[in-house]
């Protein structure tokens, strides 16, 4: 699942690793669906325990129509990551485009109860014969 390349952002302390994937065995394009794996890991480099509350994402498919979607935790989790630990989980996307972006942030809170956002890097999602690099 890591035929993509690697995106990465650090807020606060908080390093984010995004590896998108695409899945043509999942992506019917006669039908107008293109499906996308997601690899995340979340590194806390910061000296304080960190708690993953809630997340936004901002999906743009190749026509640049725009959905946002926000809930609490990922994978029906709100992971506590201590100091010098990670957190990894998996997710998908599917577009009705064979390309498209995502951005976003995780909603933090730290041990002393104060609460930041995590920049999500931006990164692209593309079929292999039609790759861009988001900076």
């Amino acid at each position: 699942m890591h035929d993509g390349p690697a995106y990465t952002a650090e807020t606060n302390g908080i390093l984010i690793r995004v590896r998108p994937s695409y899945l043509a065995g999942q992506s019917d394009p006669d039908e107008g669906r293109w499906v996308w794996a997601y690899q995340v890991e979340i590194v806390n480099l910061s000296g304080s325990t960190v708690q993953l509350m809630a997340r936004r994402w901002t999906i743009t498919d190749g026509h640049g129509h725009v959905e946002e979607v926000r809930g609490p935790g990922v994978v029906g989790e709100q992971p506590v990551i201590e100091p010098g630990a990670s957190y990894a989980y998996a997710s998908g996307c599917p577009l009705p485009t064979d390309s498209g972006s995502m951005v976003g942030a995780y909603y933090m809170t730290d041990a002393d109860g104060r609460s930041f956002e995590a920049e999500i890097p931006a990164f692209s999602l593309d079929t292999p014969d039609a790759r861009r690099v988001l900076n």
